[in-house]
């Protein structure tokens, strides 16, 4: 029952929300963000302890107004993806202003592959569809297999209406498949600031340690494809704005897991400079830091006191 609830909101967002006019769903997102940051949930609760590695220095007011604030950014990318098959091209086109894209188009330009890395900023859908659109450039992405199943269909069935290849996050064959199109000289774009499994990295992530995946690494180094960090962010306007970070280049000495730890820190250090520029459009409201997950070894035991 939950599932099918589930599947039934998303495909009354994707049904809905996209044949409201823009005004109306933007003010729908701030009045849903707002309504769910003030029940204080466990999504907006762990938003603000993530948030609080973020600004250290950010008094109790300052963190619930970024929790607030990141709210809206989150919602704003819910009604904004629910409408993005509906926009026009010209709409899609005039809906996102990168800076530094040389780096991406120069990349594309030399035959060799790309592979782009992103955190869970802003709208990462409408910087595809922007790509795909406005660069005339498909790429290859992978999704997670969600529940239910027809859940995870719709999500495909979306981005492949925005013009991606959508490959399973599932068997292992997904990083084969992409490797053949990054020898071929095509474009890989994978979100890439969270991974708990055991074949995450880790890296130091704004004074603690988190995991982040290693495939994007992996990919540049086994095909010589170029990677960029991308970071996006949201201001007072419609348009989403972004960058394309310089390269990070393959160290040339050191094992292949060496190398590996190297680039995706690189990728880390990337991230965390567009996401402590606009702390409140990073949308993650799940555990990330390894301390959040592991009880510390000199935590005291339950019922006692230090």
């Amino acid at each position: 029952m939950k599932d099918r609830l589930t599947d039934g909101l998303y495909g009354l967002g994707w049904s809905t929300v996209k044949k409201l006019p823009e005004p109306v769903a933007a003010r729908l997102g701030r009045t849903i963000a707002d309504t769910v940051w003030k029940r204080r949930g466990k999504g907006v609760l762990r938003l603000e302890s993530n948030l609080a590695r973020v600004v250290p220095d950010a008094s109790p007011q300052r963190l619930t107004e970024l929790s607030k604030a990141g709210m809206r950014s989150y919602l704003r990318y819910w009604m904004e993806s629910f409408r993005l098959p509906s926009w026009s091209k010209e709409r899609v086109k005039n809906g996102f202003d990168v800076k530094d894209v040389h780096h991406l188009t120069d990349g594309l330009a030399a035959g060799k592959g790309v592979i782009i890395a992103l955190p869970h900023l802003g709208n990462w859908d409408l910087a595809g569809a922007w790509v795909t659109t406005k660069l005339d450039t498909p790429f290859t992405t992978v999704a997670e297999r969600l529940k239910p199943e027809t859940l995870y269909d719709r999500f495909v069935a979306y981005r492949e209406s925005l013009g991606m290849e959508v490959l399973p996050h599932t068997g292992g064959s997904a990083f084969g498949t992409l490797a053949r199109r990054l020898r071929a000289g095509g474009l890989v774009c994978l979100v890439a600031d969270r991974d708990l499994s055991a074949s995450g990295v880790e890296v130091k992530f704004f004074g603690d340690t988190a995991r982040m995946p290693a495939g994007p690494a992996m990919l540049a180094q086994q095909t010589g494809a170029l990677l960029l960090p991308v970071t996006l962010w949201y201001d007072d306007s419609p348009v989403m704005k972004g960058r394309v970070h310089p390269p990070v280049d393959v160290p040339e000495t050191g094992t292949r897991a060496e190398k590996t730890s190297v680039m995706t820190q690189a990728l880390a250090d990337a991230f965390a400079t567009g996401i402590a520029e606009h702390p409140e459009d990073w949308h993650m409201l799940q555990r990330l830091w390894l301390a959040d997950l592991e009880p510390r070894a000199d935590a005291a035991p339950a019922g006692e006191t230090s």
